[in-house]
C-alpha cells in the first residue's frame, strides 16, 4: 500500500481493522467476471453469516487450502467423510451447515455454468451487465438489501444454492463490483467507477496474506 493511499479518505468501515484496508483498497467493489473469484466470494459471504468480516478475512487463506483454492469442480466432489474432516479444521468456520452448503453450492454453480456458459454471465444478468453506480455520502445510507438482491436470492435458492439470503447476496454484489457502494468521499469511488466492465477483479490471491 502506498503512503498516498494511506493518507486518502476511505469508506468508514475500511478503517475499522487493519485487515480491511488492503481488501478495501484493492478488491472491494472492483467488477469481477472471474468465475473462480465469484465462487470464492459467494462462499466467504455465506460463511460470514452471523460473524464479522474480520473473522472471515483472517480465515481466508485457510478457506483456500480447505476448499481446493475454490475450484468448484473439486469442491463438488467432496465426500461426507471430507466434510467431517473439515469440521475439525480450525482454519475455517466449523459450522456443519456452512461446510455442507459450500459443497452443494459448488454443484449448483457447475449447473449454472453448464446452462449459461459461465456463472459470471448468469449473475451479471441481474444488473444487465453493468455495475450499479451509487453515490452514498455516509455508510448509514447504504442499504442491507435491494430489490435486485432479493431477486438474486430467490433465483439462487431455486437453483439449489444455500446461505444466499438477500443481505448475503447484496454483500456479494458489493464485493464483486456489481454495485459501487464506496462512499463518494472515498478515494476508491471514482477509481472503481471507471474500471472497464469487461475487466475481472484483481484476484484475491494477489492480496497480502493475513498473518
Amino acid at each position: 500500500m502506498s503512503q498516498i493511499q494511506n493518507l486518502m479518505k476511505r469508506c468508514a468501515w475500511a478503517d475499522s481493522h487493519p485487515l480491511h484496508v488492503e481488501y478495501h483498497d484493492v478488491e472491494w467493489g472492483v467488477p469481477s467476471r472471474d468465475d473462480g473469484h465469484l465462487f470464492e466470494m459467494l462462499t466467504l459471504e455465506g460463511a460470514q453469516a452471523g460473524l464479522s468480516w474480520t473473522t472471515i478475512l483472517k480465515k481466508r487463506e485457510g478457506y483456500r487450502h480447505a476448499f481446493a483454492q475454490f475450484d468448484p469442480h473439486k469442491v463438488a466432489r467432496f465426500s461426507a467423510a471430507k466434510c467431517e474432516k473439515l469440521l475439525q479444521n480450525p482454519d475455517i468456520v466449523r459450522n456443519r451447515l456452512k461446510v455442507e452448503s459450500t459443497v452443494d453450492n459448488a454443484k449448483a454453480f457447475l449447473r449454472v455454468q453448464q446452462e449459461c456458459g459461465s456463472f459470471a454471465d448468469y449473475i451479471w444478468g441481474f444488473v444487465d451487465g453493468h455495475p450499479i453506480q451509487n453515490h452514498w455520502t455516509s455508510i448509514r445510507d447504504v442499504p442491507a438489501e435491494t430489490p435486485v438482491s432479493r431477486a438474486m436470492s430467490k433465483d439462487l435458492k431455486k437453483r439449489g444454492f444455500r446461505f444466499v439470503g438477500s443481505t448475503i447476496c447484496y454483500a456479494f454484489m458489493q464485493a464483486v463490483g456489481m454495485v459501487n457502494d464506496h462512499e463518494v468521499g472515498c478515494f476508491r469511488h471514482g477509481q472503481v467507477a471507471v474500471t472497464p466492465r469487461a475487466t475481472s477483479a484483481v484476484r484475491s490471491d494477489r492480496l497480502r496474506r493475513p498473518s
